[in-house]
C-alpha cells in the first residue's frame, strides 16, 4: 500500500521550483504534498501527485531529473498528541525515520497525513498497520 514520493532535483536559482510547478499544473497534474530541501547548488523537491507515472514523464519532457522511491503515507488524527502517539508505535517496531513531512487530506475538515521515508517499507508497513496506524494507498492519494 505504500505512496509513490517523486524527488526532482533542481537548480538552484530564481524560477526554477516555479518552473516545475507550472509544467505539473499545465498538465493538470494535481500536488498532494510537497517537501523541498535546498544546498548551495540545487534543490530536491519531493512530491506526492495524484498520477506519479504521468508526472514523471511530463518532468522527464522537461528535462528535470527525477527519481521514484515507496513511502509510507500515514493519516494522523486530529488530536493533541497523535503524532507522538504514532511515532511511539514506529520506535515500538524498530522503524527508523529517514524523514518526514506533512500534508492535508480532507478538503473539507483539513484533516492531516504524514509522509514517512523509511528504509524497508514493505517489513514495516505490516507491522504498523497491526499496530493501528490508518496507512493510505496511491488510490486513497489520487482521491483527495
Amino acid at each position: 500500500m505504500s505512496v509513490k514520493q517523486i524527488s526532482v532535483f533542481l537548480v538552484n536559482k530564481p524560477g526554477t521550483l516555479k518552473k516545475m510547478t507550472s509544467i505539473l499544473a499545465q498538465n493538470e497534474v494535481d500536488l498532494r504534498a510537497i517537501s523541498l530541501s535546498e544546498t548551495k547548488e540545487y534543490g530536491i523537491a519531493r512530491i506526492i501527485v495524484d498520477d506519479t507515472f504521468n508526472a514523471v514523464n511530463i518532468l522527464k519532457d522537461a528535462d528535470f531529473v527525477t527519481s521514484v522511491i515507496p513511502v509510507l503515507a500515514v493519516e494522523v488524527p486530529d488530536e493533541p498528541g497523535s503524532l507522538d502517539k504514532m511515532l511511539q508505535m514506529f520506535a515500538d517496531e524498530e522503524v527508523n525515520i529517514d524523514y518526514m513531512y506533512s500534508f492535508i487530506i480532507g478538503k473539507d475538515d483539513m484533516s492531516a497525513g504524514m509522509i514517512f521515508k523509511i528504509s524497508d517499507v514493505a517489513s514495516a508497513e505490516p507491522k504498523l498497520i497491526a499496530k493501528g496506524l490508518k496507512v493510505l494507498s496511491q488510490e486513497d492519494i489520487a482521491q483527495i
